[in-house]
């Protein structure tokens, strides 16, 4: 019977994301099936490419005879489960994204398989003298030393032009062979193992067989009497044996040496065995009414509403109790890195090795062998950042996303999903429950609560029964009024050395990274700025360089103006490093630890400083906004915002909700143990509304406020922001393309909807508020839209930006295209 399969194929071209159907050989069709990886030819050149399998059809209706077959299959198993397919193709049309960018994100990195070509001589003995070309004789020497070397690696070694057609000619000679080998980046770990194959009654005449001076065999052999089985450098360190007095036992079969695989260890800790928790009557409250979904097994979205502390964790894991008990699997997602430590103790604590951790901190073999472990279904709950929303449990039972409201749950990256949205779609896909909690909830998912999308459940009070902290907001214009220029306000100062007597730890938070956020001449205002980007330099005094947080450009800062040779350079702004050097200055003999991007690149370096802030052997730590948020430490009793100014000047409609969020996650982190905590807010505009509900803890009080000021101005949640960015290097072709492009949208937009208001819902092309970054010039263009009309816009927006409808060049210019982004920066 003739059987086809649908392919998506590992090309990033924009002009081949479409499937592409090749015909499955007929000792192949048993054993194939949809989401398979497998390697196909493409192109005019065959060049043998790996393909994800889509869909399966017996009938086609275009000619048979023009079709390829599928050469190999590489997966035993399907990678991606039907759901899993069908969430991407539902993303990609969600996100206008391509194919591949969406499946590359659901699949694990690094296991994409590709097909390399090794060059091997046919016959080493060859004589040479006979080849007349040059090139052709240039890569027989070479590969006399380096047989069997891969093809980009030759290339790469000799730089031949046209090194295609002397080794096409050397194959047609039969002088060479290419060998198509297919290989991944990340592969199982494997250590060699020592198997013992004798038995222990058996020894002494072992013994007496074994030459009289092979003493170091006979120790080995003594050694094994208690083992089984040894890793081969256990067995030669704790023996003091070398690798060859082993190799000769396993000649005379008294030893077999194999490779074992050896899974890489991401939850090495020794985690002490908890209990669960007596629930209080809030969260019992909470706790039954999604329980209730899980015992019926309905598909339901909830939010829980939950002051920090109120223990929406503990609520979290008696929940997946349940989940596991009914034999279903659990997906916890948390938005940073640095909460992975605690949340995974938490966690492992009372489910033991029943869970698996995938976030960006792992290497790739780690995330690989996490990966396999829920794929065999060898736990049942995973922990991780965005992207452990696709893990791959085969009978998912819930979804919960701690911290709901936070940014790092929009991907930056194509495809350029929201995954708060991709769970919902998940959830309906598994008819899992879907669980949201945060002490702040953005925006639009209160909204959609309160429109009925998420059943929502409050939980106002926190489980130790402790009050919420005080927030003392100090006006920083008055401080300077009084003489005082420090970072520090009074009371600030003063509640540092009243906790550091009392051997209270501190926290201060700070949401700018490095010493001074710019340098500028006092003379005639000359900011030094990145030559790629068109942003000012910040300062890090550590290393004495001045660094583009965009793109990684760093240079020694200047002593002398280059504009106008003035000595007057004065460093503006503070950052977490300027921070840090005036606490020191300020309090001595303390131990002071910076959390930032800048102290927190090396590996586990979130978790050795955490732990050493738990281990009480860190008196203030200082932080961006990575500190703010689901830390649980009961010896602090003291949280400083330096500045709360600094998101709240943004020009982006969600300035006011990112201050509240980032001031009252903050503020929650002091006075979670038996104590009452206290929080200083320093701000040069403490009337702001944000800041006022941010020290009244008061949430609905600022979601009233907020929603009216986002029906006024036309914000989500009440429409839909497309956000589309081109970039290029010529800023005049880029500014005409970007015309061409906006005129194609919006004739289309009218001609599909004659009542849609163009001049108040399109904003014309025009510089982003960023208009140079990496070298690249920048344009945008806003469109505003209802849930209705969204569909209709992305469509012509896709037909326009992707497809190239009208043949405008877009291929001078890089497109990206957002929707309902974090930011319109």
């Amino acid at each position: 019977m003739d059987l086809y399969a649908e392919i998506i194929v590992d090309n990033n071209s924009t002009q081949t994301d479409i499937l592409y159907t090749y015909r499955i050989p007929i000792e192949f069709q048993d054993n194939l099936k949809i989401g398979m990886r497998v390697i196909v030819p493409f192109g005019m050149g065959n060049m043998l490419l790996q393909g994800l399998v889509i869909k399966m059809k017996n009938t086609i209706s275009f000619n048979k005879n023009k079709l390829k077959d599928i050469v190999e299959i590489v997966d035993k198993e399907p990678i991606l489960s039907s759901n899993l397919i069908e969430l991407g193709l539902w993303m990609r049309r969600e996100y206008l994204a391509q194919y591949i960018e969406v499946f590359k994100t659901i699949m694990p990195t690094g296991i994409t398989k590709k097909v390399k070509q090794y060059i091997y001589v046919v016959d080493e003995n060859i004589n040479i003298t006979n080849i007349k070309s040059k090139n052709q004789k240039k890569i027989i020497k070479f590969l006399f030393d380096n047989n069997g070397i891969e093809f980009e690696e030759l290339k790469k070694a000799l730089e031949i032009s046209n090194i295609n057609s002397s080794l096409k000619s050397l194959k047609s000679k039969n002088i060479i062979k290419v060998e198509n080998k297919i290989e991944q980046d990340i592969n199982k770990k494997y250590e060699k193992v020592v198997v013992k194959l004798f038995k222990n009654l058996d020894i002494p005449k072992i013994l007496k067989g074994l030459n009289k001076l092979a003493k170091k065999q006979k120790e080995v052999i003594l050694f094994l009497k208690d083992y089984k089985e040894i890793k081969l450098k256990d067995l030669t360190n704790l023996v003091g044996s070398s690798y060859s007095t082993i190799r000769s036992l396993e000649s005379k079969n008294l030893i077999s040496i194999i490779d074992k695989e050896s899974p890489r260890q991401v939850l090495d800790k020794n985690y002490k065995k908890t209990e669960n928790m007596e629930l209080n009557k809030e969260q019992t409250e909470c706790y039954n009414r999604i329980n209730n979904s899980i015992s019926n097994e309905k598909s339901k979205k909830f939010l829980i509403h939950g002051v920090t502390g109120s223990g929406k964790t503990e609520v979290y894991i008696q929940l997946i109790e349940n989940v596991i008990k009914k034999q279903k699997q659990a997906i916890v997602l948390i938005p940073e890195i640095s909460l992975t430590p605690q949340t995974v103790e938490r966690f492992v604590s009372r489910f033991g090795n029943n869970v698996a951790v995938l976030h960006s901190g792992l290497s790739l073999g780690e995330r690989y062998d996490e990966w396999r472990k829920i794929k065999e279904n060898k736990v049942d709950i995973v922990i991780g950042a965005r992207s452990a929303i696709f893990a791959p449990f085969k009978n998912l039972g819930i979804i919960i996303i701690d911290e709901e409201h936070e940014n790092s749950y929009k991907s930056s990256i194509n495809p350029k999903y929201d995954t708060i949205k991709v769970a919902e779609k998940r959830s309906e896909l598994e008819n899992a429950i879907l669980v949201l909690g945060s002490a702040t909830p953005s925006i639009n998912t209160y909204y959609l609560a309160e429109m009925g999308k998420y059943e929502l459940l409050q939980m106002n009070k926190r489980a130790n029964k402790q009050e919420m902290p005080n927030v003392d907001v100090i006006d920083m214009r008055e401080e300077l009024e009084n003489g005082n220029k420090t970072i520090f306000s009074n009371r600030l100062y003063n509640d540092i050395i009243t906790n550091l007597k009392d051997e209270r730890q501190i926290i201060l938070f700070l949401n700018r990274r490095g010493f001074s956020t710019f340098i500028s001449c006092r003379e005639c205002g000359y900011v030094e700025k990145c030559p790629s980007c068109d942003v000012s330099l910040t300062f890090h005094k550590k290393e004495n360089w001045l660094k583009c947080h965009y793109c990684g450009f760093a240079k020694k800062p200047v002593e002398v103006c280059p504009k106008c040779e003035s000595k007057y350079i004065r460093y503006f702004g503070i950052g977490t490093q300027k921070v840090e050097e005036m606490v020191k200055k300020t309090f001595e003999n303390i131990n002071v630890e910076r959390m930032d991007i800048d102290t927190t690149s090396k590996k586990n370096s979130h978790e050795e400083i955490l732990d050493r802030f738990k281990n009480k052997e860190i008196d203030i730590l200082i932080g961006t906004q990575m500190i703010s948020k689901g830390l649980d430490f009961p010896n602090v009793l003291l949280v400083g915002v330096i500045a709360a100014d600094l998101t709240l000047n943004l020009p982006d409609y969600r300035a006011s909700e990112r201050t509240f969020q980032l001031l009252t996650q903050v503020a929650g982190r002091s006075g979670r143990g038996e104590r009452k905590g206290n929080v200083v807010v320093q701000t040069y505009d403490p009337n702001h509304y944000s800041i006022i509900y941010a020290r009244s803890h008061d949430y609905i009080g600022f979601y009233k406020e907020e929603i009216k000021l986002r029906k006024i101005f036309n914000y989500p949640p009440y429409v839909n922001i497309i956000s589309i960015v081109f970039s290029g290097l010529d800023v005049r072709e880029l500014e005409k393309i970007t015309k061409y492009i906006s005129d194609a949208i919006i004739k289309n937009i009218r001609y599909k909807n004659k009542d849609f208001d163009v001049s108040n819902n399109i904003s014309k092309p025009m510089p982003s508020p960023i208009p140079k970054i990496k070298n690249k010039y920048r344009w945008q263009m806003i469109i505003k839209s209802s849930d209705k009309e969204l569909k209709v816009i992305k469509n012509i927006i896709y037909w326009v930006c992707i497809k190239n409808k009208y043949n405008i060049p877009i291929d001078k210019v890089k497109i990206s295209i957002d929707i309902n982004p974090n930011s319109i920066m």
